[in-house]
């Protein structure tokens, strides 16, 4: 019984010190920055950004921060608050390219008093999904969702029938309507619903503050509560929503943070995906 015991604490070890598919180290507004706290061997760190908990990991030997930097995050110096201290990391600047985009039915662009209220029960559906935090290993290893062009880009500063609106918070994978999307890794369904302007959407947490998030679905496949394995069919492309065509808009954020879904991903799979028409 003890060797069995001590069997089983090694392939612990082994299991916890292995490496995490981490997402690329950017700190730039919309991106990831990983911030060393503390050496693997001690209790787990406690940290927080802006007031929130921030998703802390184990790797190489020691304990990192994952921290989402949304788009209007201030370059220059931030602070991280550990416990009863704070941990400095630095935020560089970027500039995001333009998008003008037409969009046919005009209440998506001025929305009416009736829509205003459902937008307001809309975000009050996303504030709770994307402030989700839940305890245990987190799920970082993805895969894309769908498989398609990527028609735009995150961070674009976007402008509908001329007017200027927030952001691109997420990418836009170009799929035909009825197109299977994927899992791209477990995870927990924390939401659906018809939204104005995302239309069909679902939200999925994988731990510690990672939320994803699907839009302008055709159909929803799951249901809240529902947790669903990486690769497993959650949904299909649609256009419902403010869209233009037939599309997958995906969003990933961490720490109530939306950040660059590509920085997940390996350069090859990067390029792969940009090369598609």
């Amino acid at each position: 019984m003890k060797r069995l015991k001590l069997w089983c604490g090694i392939l612990l070890l082994l299991l916890s010190s292995s490496a995490l598919a981490l997402p690329r180290n950017a700190p730039v507004p919309g991106g990831v920055a990983l911030v060393p706290l503390a050496a693997a061997g001690t209790p787990q760190p406690q940290a927080r950004f802006d007031g929130k908990p921030v998703m802390v990991v184990q790797h190489e030997g020691e304990w990192l921060a994952v921290v989402g930097l949304s788009l209007d995050t201030a370059p220059g110096r931030q602070q991280l608050q550990v416990g009863k201290r704070q941990v400095a990391f630095d935020v560089v600047a970027k500039e995001y390219e333009s998008q003008h985009l037409t969009v046919p039915n005009k209440r998506h662009v001025n929305p009416n008093p009736a829509d205003m209220k459902r937008i307001g029960n809309d975000q009050a559906l996303s504030k709770r999904a994307f402030t989700t935090f839940s305890a245990g290993p987190p799920a970082i290893d993805f895969e894309l969702p769908v498989h398609g062009r990527l028609s735009s880009p995150f961070g674009l500063r976007r402008y509908f029938n001329g007017e200027p609106r927030k952001p691109h918070s997420g990418i836009d994978l170009a799929n035909p309507t009825g197109t299977p999307v994927h899992a791209p890794a477990d995870g927990t369904v924390v939401a659906t619903g018809d939204l104005f302007f995302n239309g069909n959407t679902i939200f999925l947490d994988h731990g510690q503050g990672l939320i994803t998030m699907y839009c302008h679905l055709d159909t929803i496949r799951v249901t809240e509560g529902q947790r669903v394995q990486r690769g497993e069919t959650i949904a299909t492309v649609g256009a419902t929503g403010r869209v233009t065509g037939p599309h997958l808009h995906w969003s990933v954020s961490l720490n109530n943070a939306r950040i660059d879904p590509t920085l997940f991903f390996s350069p090859e799979a990067l390029a792969a995906l940009s090369g598609q028409q």
